[in-house]
């Protein structure tokens, strides 16, 4: 089993930033990539970025490539989602996972075999 903390959400003004972090506990040498994903009210959850635990490589959906920078601390556990020049359809609980396996995708949900409980980012107009 690996656990999954965030933290970092909150309220912010359009154009600001916010850093939200995923502490990982448990089984974590199992965790093949680990990624963030959100989900607006009334929506479904939607990939935001991705990075493998070992190489390096990373994803971002296109509605957030150029603002929103994942990162990866391997001694720490820890995984980061830096969000710059955020705009009000940013808003969401946003959710940190790990998956044990690639199996060709990094944006889909059922790729991922461990969840956070969440934590909302709020950007007002």
């Amino acid at each position: 089993q690996v656990q999954l903390v965030e933290s970092g959400g909150g309220l912010v003004q359009a154009g600001g930033s916010l850093r939200l972090s995923c502490a990982a506990s448990g089984r974590t040498f199992s965790t093949t990539f680990m990624g963030w994903f959100r989900q607006a009210p009334g929506k479904e959850r939607e990939s935001v970025a991705a990075i493998s635990w070992r190489g390096g490589i990373t994803y971002y959906a296109d509605s957030v490539k150029g603002r929103f920078t994942i990162s990866r601390d391997n001694a720490k556990n820890m995984v980061s989602l830096q969000m710059n020049s955020l705009k009000p359809e940013d808003t969401a609980v946003y959710y940190c996972a790990a998956a044990s396996k690639y199996s060709g995708s990094y944006s889909r949900t059922q790729e991922y075999d461990y969840w956070g409980q969440g934590t909302q980012v709020t950007v007002s107009s």
